[in-house]
């Protein structure tokens, strides 16, 4: 760079920094840009170079492509069917038409004949070769001589507000060249330097440029690798300092042994443990008598058997003389894990209270006063645990069921309830190994990998709305017999009044139209505390031979009677939910049914039903429920304090993520508190780019 570029430091609020003003930086606020260093790590979310431009005259239906040239018209088409817009594209090779259906208005106004275009999409035939609601970029008019030399061209993320103010694509492509092409800046490295040299990581101020105007394909890979590796060895670096700070902190209780409460309960249990589950029992002891608090996730498949583990471990801590929480997301599994516990209990006199949202006030204020006191030993709740009116004697373990169902301060505030208190988190839904080292990473795993020999076998069916009849002929025949089915409806957050409308409407005409004969029960979220669980007592008696439910029931509801399960609108269903539905029936020795009806197939939701019917293996599933849904969207990561990446990919970065993990965790061993002078620059990046995350630092 020459000396006539200006200088201008990397903290520099965007406002003074040329091309912006004060109306620009107020829209890029919004979208969390307020320094020069922010808008330096706003990256392209796509590039357009020569090797992925296809000439016009050489697309083929069903080819993933892009394309480049001049809009040569738009035209709003009318027909009997639906109206819809048309755009001619051409470029020297020929021309293109692009389709919208919606959003044709907005079309219009952003695009006008003569404008230079990039169009993104699958090429689909209709009356002629067209793209249908293609992504779509606008060019500058100088991009067309730097597409015919190779030059790689950044398009850049932007919103309705940015756009407003000139900064779409476009705009940010003027912004950054200008920036990074006239004016001069050093951003401080933030990897440590011995990590540069060791694995051949392009320097901060080189990925940079590279990263938004790079000069070749191969550069633009090392910048890329770069940014991944930085956003990966973060992450991990977060985890390694939470580990590092619950390994350093001693408990309060200690254990003189596992006392005579889970040997009573051991020696009456009407089943046999697996020897996964005494593995799992052993790890999770081998944690609660040493000096330092307990920081376990205990991951099972539906049916492994984590609830009578859990009652054992309790039964450790309530026989030295301290209390043991359970904390459950909905009050349907609460309810189910205190009755379950209560009977599994009994043998040694273990008292096991109910704590949840909808009890009596005098009922209520009995088991408030009876926590207090201590002579409630084993309590199950759901969120009302951890009110401020609900005080812990002695609170020794914190067991939270379904854990990724809670967000962060929930689970602080149930800890907070026991002074350091060991902590065993529980899941039935099996975490892919490269989620678990993310979300995960800061945790000892035990694993639940074999069910139980009693366990039935499952079944599962797909069929569409004309085969509903021989389904419905099927629960009739086996309701005649003795056992008892699930019709399931699914409730989405998005339209949840109108899915619960559904239900009822659902249950209505099966009570009144096929099943009149039988005994019907409706269970949704919105009813009653009461009304819930005299439904699902009168389902677990056997006086309700078909239970209609929403969701609710995805997790703790256990009735080895119950050997049909019906989904309904089974597409609107993720593979991880599916798997959780299926795991409610086969549960004692009885083999399971599970048909999944499909009413609206799409390619993308048949896919996913035929993984279901094609394995019963929870992790196989899980791993392919990450593949179709992305890492974003597999567990809502936002509650979990988990940083948003904006390079890295869980699934394609799997080695990288392995090794940024190991260096990560080494590097806080060698440094638990990054006092070293050579580390002040990473130090005070983590402090200042990840505080939000740091505040959550001491807890799961």
């Amino acid at each position: 760079m020459s000396s006539e570029h200006a200088v201008i430091r990397i903290d520099t609020p965007v406002t003074y920094i040329k091309g912006v003003g004060p109306r620009r930086s107020e829209a890029l606020e919004l979208v969390g840009i307020k320094t020069l260093r922010d808008l330096l790590y706003h990256f392209p979310r796509r590039y357009l170079d020569r090797s992925t431009i296809t000439p016009i005259a050489k697309l083929r239906a069903g080819l993933d492509a892009t394309i480049v040239g001049r809009v040569l018209s738009l035209n709003s088409v009318r027909t009997r069917k639906r109206p819809y817009l048309q755009m001619l594209i051409g470029d020297d090779s020929g021309q293109f038409r692009c389709v919208w259906f919606n959003s044709a208005q907005y079309i219009q106004k952003i695009f006008k004949p003569g404008d230079l275009v990039a169009m993104s999409g699958k090429v689909e035939y209709f009356g002629g070769l067209q793209f249908i609601h293609p992504d779509y970029d606008k060019l500058e008019s100088d991009d067309a001589a730097t597409l015919n030399t190779a030059r790689i061209i950044p398009l850049y993320p932007s919103t309705a507000e940015l756009k407003k103010v000139g900064l779409d694509s476009r705009g940010f492509r003027r912004l950054l060249h200008n920036i990074v092409e006239k004016m001069t800046w050093q951003a401080e490295e933030i990897l440590p330097g011995a990590l540069l040299e060791t694995l051949k990581i392009t320097g901060i101020n080189e990925a940079l440029r590279q990263i938004h105007f790079p000069e070749s394909p191969i550069v633009l890979e090392k910048a890329v690798r770069r940014f991944k590796f930085e956003e990966l060895f973060y992450l991990q670096l977060l985890l390694a300092v939470k580990r590092q700070g619950i390994k350093s902190v001693k408990k309060r209780f200690c254990y003189s042994g596992v006392g005579s409460h889970l040997k009573q309960i051991y020696q009456k249990l009407p089943f046999q443990l697996t020897e996964a589950q005494k593995r799992v029992i052993h790890e999770i002891w081998d944690d609660m008598k040493s000096e330092t608090v307990m920081n376990r996730l205990l991951q099972g498949d539906v049916g492994s058997g984590k609830t009578v583990v859990a009652l054992l471990c309790a039964s450790i801590a309530i026989g030295n003389g301290y209390q043991a929480a359970v904390m459950a997301p909905t009050e349907i599994l609460a309810e189910q894990h205190y009755r379950n516990l209560a009977k599994l209990g009994k043998p040694a006199g273990v008292r096991v209270n109910l704590l949840i949202g909808g009890q009596r006030k005098k009922e209520r204020d009995e088991i408030l006063n009876e926590i207090k006191k201590g002579t409630a030993e084993l309590v199950v709740g759901t969120h009302a645990l951890i009110q401020e009116t609900v005080e812990f004697q002695c609170l020794a373990l914190a067991i939270i069921d379904e854990q990724h169902r809670f967000g962060v301060v929930q689970r602080s505030q149930l800890i907070s309830k026991g002074f350091n208190p060991d902590v065993l988190v529980m899941t039935a839904t099996p975490i892919p190994r490269t989620m678990s080292m993310t979300l995960y990473g800061d945790m000892d795993v035990s694993v639940l990998d074999e069910l139980p020999v009693r366990k039935g076998k499952t079944i599962s069916r797909i069929v569409n709305v004309d085969q509903l009849d021989r389904v419905y002929d099927y629960i009739r025949q086996q309701v005649q017999k003795g056992e008892q089915a699930y019709i399931v409806y699914p409730l989405i957050d998005e339209s949840a009044k109108m899915d619960l409308q559904a239900a009822i409407k659902g249950y209505e005409y099966l009570r009144t139209k096929v099943f009149s004969d039988f005994r019907l029960g409706l269970l949704h979220g919105s009813m009653k505390t009461a009304e819930k669980e005299a439904v699902m007592q009168a389902f677990s008696a056997g006086t309700v031979d078909i239970l209609v439910s929403t969701t609710v029931i995805e997790v703790g509801v256990d009735n080895p009677n119950a050997t049909i399960m019906v989904i309904e609108n089974a597409e609107r269903f993720g593979l991880t939910q599916l798997h959780q539905l299926r795991g409610r029936v086969g549960r004692g020795t009885k083999n399971g049914v599970c048909v999944m009806v499909e009413r609206k197939r799409t390619e993308t939701s048949h896919e996913r039903l035929k993984i279901i019917n094609g394995t019963t293996n929870g992790f196989e599933i899980s791993e392919r429920d990450l593949k179709l849904r992305g890492p974003g969207e597999f567990y809502g990561t936002r509650q979990h304090g988990f940083p948003k990446m904006k390079m890295a990919d869980l699934l394609v970065d799997k080695e990288l993520l392995k090794i940024a993990r190991s260096e990560a965790f080494m590097f806080i061993k060698n440094d638990p508190h990054l006092r070293k002078s050579e580390n002040r620059p990473i130090r005070d990046h983590l402090i200042k780019d990840y505080s939000e995350f740091m505040n959550f630092i001491n807890v799961l």
